[in-house]
C-alpha cells in the first residue's frame, strides 16, 4: 500500500493558495476513482481504496493533514503508522518554488528546500526517503509585493488557473505511474523533458 499524502492548509481561505496544489491533487485523484468520500482521522481527512493503473488496481490511501502546513508530519507520522506503511511507500505532493510554473517532477529523499511541510514529515517519520511529487509553482515575479511566504499563500492568479486543471491531472498521473510501475520508471517518465 501506498500513503499519498497532499500538502495545503485547512480552510476556505486558503484552499486557492499555490500552497494548497498538493490537496488539489489527491482531490483529484480520489475523484478520478471513486475513491469513498474523506473522513476525518491523524487530525486529518482521509480515504482509502485502489487506484486502477497499469491494467491493475493497487491499494492506497490518501491524506489531506489538517493540522496547517507546518504540522503535516504530526497527521502523516500516525497514518502511516496505523497503516504500517514504511518511508519509501510515502507520498507526498507538495508545491515546489525552485521548480518552473506548471513543471512537474519525481524525487526520492533529499532535504526539504525551506518547505516547512517537508520538514515536518521528515521530523516524524524520522527519515528524508519518501518519494515527493513537486508541483512547480515558480519564484515570485519581479514586483510582487511581499516575501516567498506571501507568495506561496496567495491565490493562483487568472493565467495559472486557466491551466492549473492540467497541471493537477499531470500530477496526478505521476502517482498512478509510481503506484502502477515504481518509482524508478516513473521517474524515467516523469522526469524526461519532452
Amino acid at each position: 500500500m501506498y500513503l499519498v499524502v497532499g500538502l495545503g492548509n485547512p480552510g476556505k481561505k486558503y484552499e486557492k493558495n499555490r500552497h494548497n496544489v498538493g490537496f488539489m491533487v489527491v482531490e483529484r485523484l480520489a475523484r478520478s476513482h471513486g475513491l469513498p468520500d474523506f473522513k476525518e482521522k491523524f487530525s486529518a481527512v482521509w480515504t482509502k481504496g485502489e487506484l486502477a493503473a497499469g491494467g491493475a488496481r493497487h491499494p492506497v490511501a490518501l491524506i489531506q493533514p489538517q493540522t496547517f502546513m507546518n504540522l503535516s508530519g504530526d497527521s502523516v507520522q500516525p497514518a502511516a503508522a496505523f497503516l504500517k506503511v514504511d518511508p519509501p511507500k510515502v507520498i507526498v505532493v507538495h508545491d515546489e518554488l525552485d521548480l518552473p510554473w506548471q513543471d512537474v517532477r519525481l524525487k526520492v529523499g533529499g532535504g526539504h528546500a525551506g518547505h516547512n511541510g517537508l520538514r515536518s514529515i521528515m521530523q516524524r517519520l524520522g527519515s528524508p526517503e519518501f518519494i515527493r511529487v513537486r508541483v512547480g509553482v515558480g519564484r515570485p515575479p519581479p514586483g510582487f509585493k511581499g516575501d516567498v511566504a506571501d507568495y506561496v499563500l496567495a491565490d493562483f492568479d487568472a493565467m495559472e488557473r486557466a491551466e492549473l486543471p492540467d497541471v493537477v491531472d499531470r500530477a496526478s498521473s505521476a502517482i498512478e505511474k509510481i503506484v502502477a510501475e515504481g518509482i524508478a520508471p516513473a521517474m524515467n517518465a516523469v522526469n524526461t523533458k519532452k
